[in-house]
């Protein structure tokens, strides 16, 4: 009798512990209060993401993205083009399936199709663009677009 006891329990415990292990622990983001007035303000300053080469180039007109990569972003060279582009990758699937979801998210957000192809070297600068327009993004909007928080 005490034998079955002690399974029950064991199972109940395993049960337990499996249980709360599965669940997901959301973080929340640590965003300054000079990051939150440059997400406030008016700076329309546009970012051009160009590359001669690839003949890519993208235009971000985001309020207060310009003044946030020239004062809150990592510098250029803190990380590796390598880095860049497989965390690009990710978050340009990601981007992508939400702009065909306007049903899900907000359309206001996504609202066009980046054309990224990972197999294509567009040079550290355009890559180092786009990653940190993504992490403002992220922390603007308190958006996830990967598995990973978007830190500066």
């Amino acid at each position: 009798m005490e034998k079955k006891l002690i399974h029950t329990l064991l199972f109940c415990l395993m049960f337990c512990f499996g249980l709360v292990s599965c669940t997901t622990q959301k973080s929340t983001l640590d965003v300054s209060s000079e990051e939150k007035a440059l997400f406030d303000s008016e700076d329309e300053e546009p970012v051009e993401i160009a590359d001669d080469e690839t003949e890519y180039e993208i235009i971000i007109i985001e309020p207060g993205f310009y003044t946030w990569l020239n004062s809150i972003a990592r510098p250029e060279g803190y990380y590796s083009q390598s880095f860049l582009e497989n965390r690009n990758a990710i978050m340009v699937i990601t981007w992508n399936q939400r702009v065909l979801q306007p049903q899900r998210w907000n359309p206001n957000l996504y609202e066009m199709q980046i054309n990224y192809d990972p197999s294509i070297d567009y040079g550290y600068e355009v890559n180092y663009k786009l990653y940190n327009y993504f992490i403002y993004f992220q922390r603007k909007y308190n958006q996830r677009l990967g598995p990973f928080l978007p830190r500066i």
